[in-house]
């Protein structure tokens, strides 16, 4: 108690008195498209250093993820990697995130390519809210900026290997340098990852490895440096990842969803295959020229990613269902185009740019077959070529006055066409039934999305701001038509109002990052299962409010302790689910009432170190398609830790993640649930050269 109470005190003191700055005031980031201190950024903003992602064993975007309040993912099912922020979640019919990765400028959003590689990072930084006016993918709910290491002239890298049980092996291997000094640079990285998976298929002659996995990530670059102003990047990734099964299990929804454990699914019976196969090959050139006092940046993308998945009819065996499957076979072509000019080392701080990409999707076969439906067989598949062209102009400025305050104004207009060509099929024992035919559609969405924060430093530690900014979704077509009137197929683009209003305190020691944000949603982007066919609709009117906090304390030189917690409450105001029935002021799907982490550390320059995290989220809401309703399932505390020994170029470790097993539902759609990771433990080197 009485060391609780000093490290109260402490917090307050620092917060009231402190004005000094020394290593946490030397944070800066460049998620703004310009090198400024963390604390001149007026909106919430997390950092996550290349120490930290070291230290606490962060390697995909999930992890990263659990590290941010009120943000969440979902990656278990067969519908790809989704995330969910303040109550925004993903799009599923346009295959968009709310939070959109950027890698050095390259914009990951689509939920089949949504894991990059974080083999060459130097910090992470996520700005949470939308991020319109200084990107060019815009974003209606937060920005993942990653931040590659820089070659220099002497060649420098790190290979690492890990192993734990269920026979899971994670390796990686980083390496870059100079060609030519000065002048002429190079690097590769790679990783590899597998595992068993923690559930076993008894059915004869299938793989008992029901839902192992495999992760292949390798990119290579050349950067060249003809003079002190001017660089050109040229990247090149190849990706293949291959899961099978689910982590999870299909359910009777007359039970309560909370009676069904991770246990309960450890052991399956299907017979026919269930996987997906993704692999994305992309370019990507960068080129910058900079002066004294501008910046010029044009990234330019190429990238195709081919998504085949095949998925066992009512997974399971011994119905009539038996030797049927689900499909979804899908090419996507993206070219993308940014050009972005900002200032450098000017007292009013500005960037401004313009966007364009062009996606065509080609989808097909995508559909199923089975009998369950009055013992006769149903056959369903849609062939669609879908196009999307984005234009758009962007900018924002940050004007100093009076001293210690600064206005931010922005502004983003962009042009969104979009046109579907499909073919569906929908037979029984080879007789059409419902919609048959071909479905063609195009639209267009003009939008101006604004944005103005003020903020005002208080002393050299403590700033705060007020920002309102206007998100946007894009709308889209369903890809399985119910018929050929455009009203009955199109969903209308998602809006938001978003109010924030944050403090920032940034010591020697200790650093604090807080926010209370409001968010008026119009038109959310909800996903049903009706009359056989998944579809995307619009909730007419819904609302997300809560409370944000994240921060470190140096104990000492070698001791910290860090966390964060969101608490949101988010509810639909206007959703009429059909068949007389309403959501009003129900809690929205897929987003937990808080997410928090508490993690202490121990890091000196060499010898033993170690490091315990705890993360939890709260009781999480999902639709019931059966009864048209939301039901809720219970959260969970998960525990890791890690210890280990540096001595020279090498760091020896152990770890162990979900120390006491804990499990809980993270997803559920139409019958199918997963879990969250049971506990996993081993061991790893990394040396570095």
């Amino acid at each position: 108690m009485e060391r609780k109470l000093i490290l109260a005190s402490l917090f307050v003191s620092s917060l009231l008195y402190a004005n000094e700055t020394t290593k946490l005031d030397e944070i800066t980031v460049s998620a703004n498209k310009m090198e400024e201190n963390i604390k001149d950024i007026p909106q919430s903003i997390t950092v996550i250093s290349e120490e930290e992602i070291e230290q606490k064993g962060i390697k995909t975007i999930q992890d990263v993820v659990k590290e941010i309040p009120n943000m969440s993912i979902m990656g278990k099912t067969n519908m790809g990697t989704t995330t969910s922020f303040r109550g925004i979640d993903t799009s599923l019919w346009t295959e968009k995130n709310p939070v959109v990765i950027y890698v050095d400028g390259v914009p990951y959003y689509d939920r089949y390519d949504y894991d990059p590689s974080l083999a060459d990072i130097a910090q992470v930084e996520v700005l949470r809210g939308p991020q319109g006016t200084l990107y060019g993918k815009d974003a209606i709910g937060a920005v993942i900026n990653i931040v590659t290491k820089s070659p220099k002239n002497e060649w420098s890298g790190n290979i690492g290997a890990e192993y734990g049980n269920d026979n899971t092996f994670n390796t990686k291997l980083n390496t870059s340098g100079a060609l030519i000094d000065n002048k002429l640079y190079a690097g590769i990285n790679g990783s590899f990852y597998h595992t068993d998976g923690w559930i076993e298929n008894h059915y004869p002659n299938m793989d008992k490895d029901a839902n192992k996995k495999n992760d292949r990530k390798t990119s290579g670059f050349l950067l060249y440096k003809p003079t002190d102003n001017l660089s050109a990047k040229l990247t090149l990734t190849n990706n293949y990842n291959k899961k099978n099964w689910m982590d999870g299990m299909t359910i009777d929804t007359r039970k309560p969803l909370n009676s069904y454990k991770r246990k309960d699914a450890e052991n399956t019976n299907f017979e026919m295959p269930a996987y997906e196969i993704t692999k994305i090959n992309s370019q990507v050139f960068n080129l910058t020229y900079e002066t004294d006092k501008l910046k010029l940046d044009s990234v330019t993308v190429h990238k195709k990613a081919d998504f085949e998945g095949e998925y066992d009819s009512d997974y399971g065996s011994g119905t009539v269902d038996d030797g049927l499957t689900q499909f979804n076979y899908t090419n996507t072509d993206v070219w993308s185009q940014e050009l972005r000019l900002s200032s450098k080392n000017q007292d009013i701080k500005w960037v401004t740019g313009i966007y364009f990409d062009k996606e065509d999707r080609d989808q097909g076969p995508y559909g199923m077959e089975n009998y369950s439906f009055m013992n006769g067989l149903y056959y369903s598949n849609v062939d669609s070529d879908t196009s999307s062209k984005t234009q758009a102009i962007f900018g924002q400025v940050m004007i100093p006055f009076l001293d210690n305050f600064e206005l931010t104004l922005g502004g983003r207009y962009q042009k969104i066409k979009k046109e579907i060509d499909s073919n569906i099929t929908n037979t029984f024992n080879g007789y059409h039934m419902g919609f048959n035919g071909p479905y063609s559609d195009k639209k267009t969405w003009n939008t101006f999305l604004p944005k103005a924060a003020l903020s005002y430093k208080i002393n050299d530690n403590l700033t705060t701001y007020v920002s309102v900014s206007k998100g946007y979704m894009p709308g889209g077509f369903n890809y399985y038509p119910s018929s050929n009137i455009s009203e009955e197929n199109s969903f209308k683009p998602e809006k938001s109002i978003n109010y924030e209003l944050g403090v920032k305190y940034i010591g020697d020691s200790f650093s604090l990052n807080t926010a209370i944000f409001r968010m008026n949603i119009d038109d959310l982007h909800v996903y049903k299962f009706e009359r056989g066919q998944w579809a995307a609709e619009n909730a007419k009117k819904a609302h997300s409010q809560g409370i944000e906090l994240d921060g470190t304390y140096f104990l000492t030189d070698n001791w910290s302790l860090s966390g964060a917690v969101g608490l949101i409450q988010a509810k639909y105001d206007d959703y009429d689910v059909g068949g007389g029935r309403n959501l009003d002021g129900e809690k929205m799907g897929n987003t937990p009432n808080y997410t928090a982490n508490l993690g202490i550390s121990y890091l000196p320059n060499s010898g033993v170190y170690g490091r315990v995290d705890l993360n939890t989220r709260g009781k999480t809401n999902f639709f019931n398609q059966r009864t048209s309703s939301m039901i809720e399932a219970d959260g969970g505390i998960t525990a890791n830790a890690k210890i280990g020994y540096k001595i020279s170029d090498w760091d020896i470790y152990a770890y162990v993640t979900n120390l006491t097993n804990e499990d809980y539902i993270d997803t559920y759609m139409l019958t199918m649930v997963s879990f969250n990771e049971p506990r996993k433990f081993g061991i790893g080197a990394i040396y570095k050269f």
